[in-house]
């Protein structure tokens, strides 16, 4: 069977829970690139077992500075990105098939299907969308992100029809815990940039950020769980506005 001429690129870091279904949902491309910063699971075992995957280390750079390195060791002109705990749709691996035949597009805009607590999104729901396929002569990683990092591409981009699922978030627990990490680099990349804190946004920003969730994304067709997720993202805009002031703070103390 020919594979499909997309190089895949992957970081990890203790990936082992989820790794195998990820590689299984690629197991048709071309190649599959991992860069790890240290797995101390079975992210390798797991990776090893992939004819078309290759595994090896390299030190945290920053997500950004990471995806970079990752990106330049594809060999194919079209490459696709997930991360360790995500799954390629067997649908949108058709629509990537298809958009490198007709050869008139640069990337694709794709949804993200999070899969909170067990269970995906409601298809009526507003996803999050990134660009994850694309050509790799016309995208680049901004460096100056420290978390969320996005592809910036120079050319015909459309947004995907479907999904990649991502598996990561399978407890509110681990949730909760990335959100704390995640806070931290994008309060500390805010000051930075020399952004200022706000008493205005601080007070604002969580109920309008769970009004955004909740309704304008429609979560709460998701249940209780997307109550709760609203709630948790709410949070973490919260904690990105109050950890900018912490910076600030420290940085007057210092002086």
């Amino acid at each position: 069977m020919n594979k499909i001429p997309c190089s895949v690129y992957i970081v990890t870091l203790n990936c082992g829970a989820w790794l195998e279904r990820t590689l299984q949902s690629v197991s048709e491309f071309d190649e599959v690139i991992i860069l790890d910063s240290g797995s101390t699971d079975n992210t390798y075992e797991i990776a090893k077992r992939f004819e078309n995957t290759q595994i090896s280390h390299q030190d945290w750079q920053g997500y950004a500075g990471q995806k970079s390195l990752a990106l330049a060791k594809c060999r194919n002109d079209w490459v696709l990105n997930l991360d360790g705990d995500e799954v390629l749709s067997e649908e949108l691996k058709q629509e990537i098939v298809e958009t490198i035949q007709q050869n008139k597009l640069d990337a694709l805009i794709t949804p993200i299907n999070d899969v909170f607590l067990g269970v995906p999104n409601s298809k009526h729901t507003k996803k999050h969308a990134k660009v994850r396929f694309f050509r790799r002569s016309k995208g680049h990683y901004d460096l100056a992100n420290k978390v969320h990092e996005n592809v910036i591409v120079d050319g015909e981009t459309q947004r995907a029809q479907h999904d990649i699922y991502h598996y990561g978030e399978s407890s509110i627990f681990v949730k909760v815990e990335k959100n704390n990490q995640y806070s931290n680099l994008k309060a500390l990349e805010k000051y930075q940039k020399g952004k200022s804190p706000s008493i205005a946004k601080l007070v604002l920003v969580m109920p309008v950020t769970f009004m955004k969730s909740y309704f304008i994304r429609r979560s709460f067709l998701n249940g209780w769980r997307g109550f709760v997720n609203s709630m948790i993202n709410a949070f973490y805009a919260f904690l990105k506005e109050a950890k900018l002031f912490e910076q600030t703070m420290n940085k007057d103390k210092n002086k």
